[in-house]
């Protein structure tokens, strides 16, 4: 045991003292291994970021997991009542503990802005949307339940919106005039960001206070959704249909239908995105492993009459054959952990961050420790590779060849 403990270590300090003695060559057969290294953990790292981005722009239309929306409509010659509607699904959720719901309705208000009155996008919704919908704010803050109570109804408008209004700080208390039937004027108390597709858009609470029919839903039908931890959602969504379809009578048909982006269940939406990653990084790491193991065949070659010196000291073929492999090995563990530093530079830096997340992240992620992970792995796994074929011609060397060359 101790005699192979000392070979192992001894294998290990003569690879080290041979990367140190051809320092110029080490170096440029493990750059390629370096850039290879970097390039996959930093693709790995930036995968995550590009992933995280995905999930968030996903979250913010469907919802997170489990978002369920409810609606409920009648298979007769009548309909429910919006109210008994309302009634039923805050009874269910109530019994089942479930307190992240919102009612959602989706219309528009006649808004009056600088150059003239324009139909805009308005969004009815609860407390909790914001938290279940990632909804990002870029200035002020989410409505709050305080906000119920304001003398003047809080709206949030979207970053196109805002705008068009002039982008007045919100210290300033700006006000947004609603033209028509239901004509008020709202405060602006936030701004939610919007991408270059989006158009303008403001969010309501259904603030029933006020003398305003703002509140009242009017032709526009209320949908509700409630946000199910993903373990239970199945059962307690069923439940709730079931309770709401018992409470509001046989002529009402009430359908709970999961909508966010992982409702494929066992499904990786996200998959075909991890795939390209991976493929890509494993390219690049082929890439470089076969320049280094070029460089390693044309090195074994040039030290014929030194492996043959060795051979006939009395060195095994296995210790030549490991000397050899571990030289490879020892610089590609460097090379792989220069690599992750420089990966990690380039990952965390602000600007590089800012281009992959394209503002869709509110929250970035730590830079992964797997993906350092694979990169040392994968520079251990490619030195392992690329000094085999090396390691194998050199224990082919006879004490002749030292000799001959």
């Amino acid at each position: 045991m101790r005699r192979a403990a000392a070979d192992v270590v001894g294998a290990f300090a003569e690879a080290w003292a041979e990367l140190r003695v051809n320092k110029l060559r080490v170096l440029l057969s493990l750059l390629g291994v370096a850039v290879a290294v970097a390039a996959l953990t930093g693709v790995v790292a930036l995968g995550g970021l590009a992933e995280q981005a995905s999930r968030e722009t996903s979250e913010r239309y469907g919802g997170r997991p489990a978002n369920y929306a409810v609606n409920a409509y009648g298979t007769g010659s009548t309909s429910p009542s919006a109210d008994s509607v309302e009634d039923a699904f805050s009874t269910a959720t109530a019994r089942y503990g479930i307190e992240q719901t919102s009612r959602v309705v989706y219309g528009t208000r006649a808004v009056q802005l600088t150059d003239g009155v324009s139909e805009i996008a308005a969004v009815t919704v609860d407390v909790p949307y914001g938290e279940m919908h990632r909804v990002v704010m870029t200035e002020g803050s989410w409505f709050t339940d305080a906000d119920a109570t304001r003398l003047a109804p809080p709206v949030i408008v979207n970053e196109v919106l805002w705008r068009q209004l002039g982008s007045p700080p919100l210290s300033s208390h700006p006000t947004l005039l609603v033209r028509g039937a239901d004509s008020a004027t709202l405060v602006v108390t936030g701004v939610s960001a919007a991408s270059e597709y989006d158009g303008t858009q403001m969010y309501l609470l259904p603030i029933s206070d006020h003398d305003l029919t703002l509140a009242s839903y009017g032709v526009e039908t209320p949908q509700y959704e409630m946000w199910l931890p993903p373990d239970a959602s199945d059962a307690l969504s069923a439940q709730v249909a079931s309770d709401m379809g018992a409470s509001l009578g046989d002529d009402v048909q009430v359908d709970v239908v999961r909508q966010d982006y992982a409702a494929g269940g066992d499904a990786d939406p996200l998959g075909p995105v991890k795939l390209v990653i991976t493929g890509v990084g494993v390219l690049v790491l082929l890439l470089g492993g076969l320049g280094l193991v070029n460089i390693a065949l044309v090195t074994v070659r040039q030290r014929i009459r030194e492996i043959g010196v060795r051979r006939s000291f009395g060195a095994t073929a296995p210790r030549v054959f490991f000397a050899v492999m571990l030289e490879s090995v020892v610089g590609t563990v460097v090379a792989g952990a220069v690599g992750v530093m420089v990966a990690v530079l380039v990952v965390e830096n602000p600007t590089v961050q800012g281009y992959v997340a394209q503002g869709a992240v509110s929250d970035l992620p730590p830079f992964p420790v797997e993906a350092a992970l694979v990169g040392l792995a994968s520079a251990t796994a490619i030195g392992a590779v690329a000094g085999l074929l090396p390691a194998l011609v050199a224990i082919r060397v006879k004490v002749i060849d030292a000799i001959r060359y």
